[in-house]
């Protein structure tokens, strides 16, 4: 199932979306909130809308971004490392970088000269959680959608560490949706700029998969609904410049497009 979350004439919305693409796409608002305490008061309203009709939204507003790095084996090579890491790589995004599909990425050029796109897969937690075992990862997703890990690489570099260079405004758009029924171990994953493939990779190309990682992220923080999880990025992360649109397609997930502009 799709679930968007979106903007309408009188305010904001949850909703499925249905159709394959283009003017057969609806999107039928739901009653309740799929994180609220009572998942099971849930319901259809029976108002629908095309889903061309309507803004769609970032699908969460999470409490944190928790982003894993170095997480794919060519990426760690094309960022010259000579070993994979031991264990995951965390790091965290500000909830103020989180923006949706369509909207604009801000390069805010009076700060840095380069910014990169980082296509991934991000997972969406469905309840609150604490040491998780791998095997019981999957009682804890809500579903998967697609993100850019948007990251000022000259400041990274700068900065020894990684909170500036990733955490600006609109650094981490994800979206159309959340997919509830894709399954993670292995799905296509490409990042085009202006429609010429930048990355392309499987996610079961991953050092450390997704139930590896809520077990080990859940063993050194509590995770919230709605919380993001930021699976790592492949080989191929590159410059983007102003009117570029960039577009983060996933496997049964969807596509993410975003322009990026100046930032004013």
């Amino acid at each position: 199932m799709r679930i968007a979350r979106f903007a309408k004439g009188d305010g904001v919305a949850y909703g499925v979306v249905e159709g394959e693409s283009g003017e057969s796409q609806t999107v039928e608002e739901l009653y309740g909130h799929p994180f609220g305490i009572d998942p099971a008061g849930v319901r259809l309203t029976g108002n629908r809308y095309p889903l061309a009709e309507v803004r769609l939204l970032a699908p969460v507003l999470p409490s944190k971004v928790v982003a894993i790095g170095k997480n794919y084996a060519e990426h760690v090579r094309e960022m010259g490392s000579a070993e994979v890491p031991a264990e995951p790589v965390l790091f965290l995004k500000p909830s103020t970088s989180v923006t949706g599909h369509g909207d604009r990425i801000a390069y805010p050029v009076k700060l840095t000269d380069r910014v990169d796109h980082e296509g991934e897969l991000a997972v969406i937690i469905g309840r609150l959680c604490r040491d998780v075992p791998k095997e019981r990862a999957e009682e804890v997703i809500f579903g998967y959608t697609c993100a850019n890990d948007v990251t000022a690489r000259d400041l990274q570099a700068r900065d020894g560490q990684w909170t500036r260079a990733k955490g600006f405004d609109t650094f981490c758009p994800l979206g159309p949706w959340m997919e509830t029924a894709a399954d993670p171990a292995d799905l296509g994953i490409t990042t085009t700029v202006n429609g010429d493939v930048r990355q392309h990779a499987r996610t079961s190309e991953l050092l450390w998969d997704v139930p590896s990682l809520i077990e080990y992220v859940s063993s050194v923080m509590t995770l919230l609904p709605g919380d993001v999880l930021l699976t790592g990025t492949p080989e191929g992360v590159g410059p983007m410049t102003a009117g570029d649109e960039v577009s983060v397609t996933i496997e049964s997930i969807g596509t993410l497009t975003n322009r990026v502009t100046i930032r004013d």
